[in-house]
């Protein structure tokens, strides 16, 4: 095995006053908070196709990354990847990965040429498999880079497409079985439309509905009991896409009996996009008990598409753990680093350091969000907020003892209104005072 990061040695904690950008400043995979520790808290997961293939092409500039494993070529180096993406792996110290297919094998002419060169990359990770601590946390099929997607996968308006994506789902759902994935995600990269001009929405809907059916059908039949995580996203590529945002992606879920079979498996970067905070889309799935997972990352709130940026907002990654604490943590779920570094990054040590500071900022989230539970700052206020619904007419309401005949005779004798101030300036304060306090 060669050395891809020979500048780099295995990354430590090392403390907050440390000024080495290769070691942990608050991420201590070991220190035990609330009874678990860091690493079983996180579960962070190193996402190949940001971290291994990407070159750092823009739509305005070709790629700028200067990557060791890159003088190869073909399967040469989608091994070459393997080696490195361990050699990090190991350095870094996280238990999981995650990849599409199709970034860890090139495509051939034929599918089954695509799944022959599959094979052998899948044999090699699992040698690598036996001597490593990182496991896989889950795999997906890329069903939107090859041209025979321009019109979408399983809401594809030609069968053919959707019977070569049924086919492509089946090998990546046997894969995840072969390499023991925690999890098998679903993201409908050109699940959408550009225009309804020319688009049978329902169908499609419809379509989709019967594709996944069809996935859960399977993984019962080989045997792979992984969870199920489906990928919300609101646009970019198509005009419109139908896992919009979570609430939209429950709403298809729960129409088409597939609630029980799924969970939503969360970014960042996809709520700013939806015209979301992070936190709403987590708290939207936590409390319809459908939050799996999370891609790690964050956007750029200037600009209107997926600018995929390591997580390094303490604001965010600190209401994102409050959630996820709050769900009782993220089951076999992770936080996967959908995170690329920036094309002037270039050198293979960015990697390194981008990860550390997307650790880093989770590491710190979490500590601020188990505090901030810990002192019920924001669930006494909630509280006391809605303590109308616990007595009298709102707790009639809440119980459904309240009808409008009721609520009239209610009303007709309470005139005098007394509403409480929110407060929201200093519950901000409040957060403020816990990011720079706690230790």
């Amino acid at each position: 095995m060669g050395t891809y990061f020979e500048n780099v040695n295995k990354v430590a904690y090392e403390g907050k006053s440390s000024k080495n950008p290769s070691a942990f400043k608050y991420y201590n995979p070991e220190e035990v908070i609330g009874g678990k520790t860091m690493k079983d808290h996180l579960r962070f997961s190193v996402a190949y196709w940001h971290t291994f293939t990407a070159d750092g092409t823009d739509p305005f500039g070709a790629g700028t990354m200067e990557r060791p494993w890159d003088r190869f070529s073909g399967m040469d180096l989608a091994k070459a990847r393997v080696e490195a993406a361990f050699e990090l792996f190991e350095k870094l110290g996280v238990p999981f990965f995650a990849f599409h297919d199709r970034d860890i094998a090139p495509e051939g002419k034929t599918l089954s040429e695509t799944n022959e060169n599959l094979n052998t990359i899948l044999a090699m990770i699992k040698e690598y498999m036996k001597t490593s601590n990182t496991k896989l946390l889950w795999n997906t099929a890329n069903m939107f880079t090859n041209r025979r997607f321009v019109h979408g996968a399983a809401t594809a308006c030609n069968a053919d497409v959707f019977a070569y994506a049924a086919a492509q789902v089946k090998k990546g759902l046997e894969t995840a079985k072969e390499l023991g994935a925690e999890n098998y995600v679903f993201w409908g990269g050109r699940e959408g439309y550009e225009t309804l001009l020319n688009t049978d929405l329902k169908l499609e809907l419809d379509n989709m509905a019967r594709f996944l059916h069809m996935a859960v059908e399977y993984a019962k039949e080989i045997g792979f009991t992984g969870q199920f995580l489906i990928e919300p996203k609101p646009k970019e590529p198509t005009t419109h896409q139908y896992d919009t945002d979570a609430a939209t992606t429950i709403s298809f879920l729960t129409q088409y009996g597939l609630d029980e079979s799924f969970k939503l498996n969360l970014e960042a970067n996809h709520a700013t996009l939806a015209g979301h905070t992070f936190e709403h889309e987590l708290r939207v799935a936590r409390t319809s008990g459908l939050l799996g997972s999370v891609d790690a990352n964050q956007g750029n709130p200037l600009l209107g598409w997926d600018t995929d940026e390591f997580p390094t907002d303490l604001y965010a990654t600190t209401l994102a753990m409050y959630e996820i604490l709050q769900n009782g943590g993220l089951g076999c779920g992770g936080l996967n680093f959908d995170a690329k570094v920036r094309r002037t990054s270039f050198e293979p040590d960015d990697l390194v350091y981008a990860h550390v500071a997307g650790m880093d900022s989770f590491a710190r989230g979490l500590k601020v969000a188990y505090k901030l539970i810990e002192d019920r700052v924001f669930e006494d206020v909630i509280a006391e907020r809605y303590s109308s619904y616990t007595e009298g007419i709102g707790l009639d309401i809440v119980e459904g003892r309240a009808n409008f005949h009721t609520l009239e005779a209610h009303a007709l004798h309470h005139h005098n209104i007394q509403n409480v101030s929110g407060r929201s300036e200093h519950l901000k304060a409040m957060l403020n005072q816990y990011l720079l306090e706690v230790e």
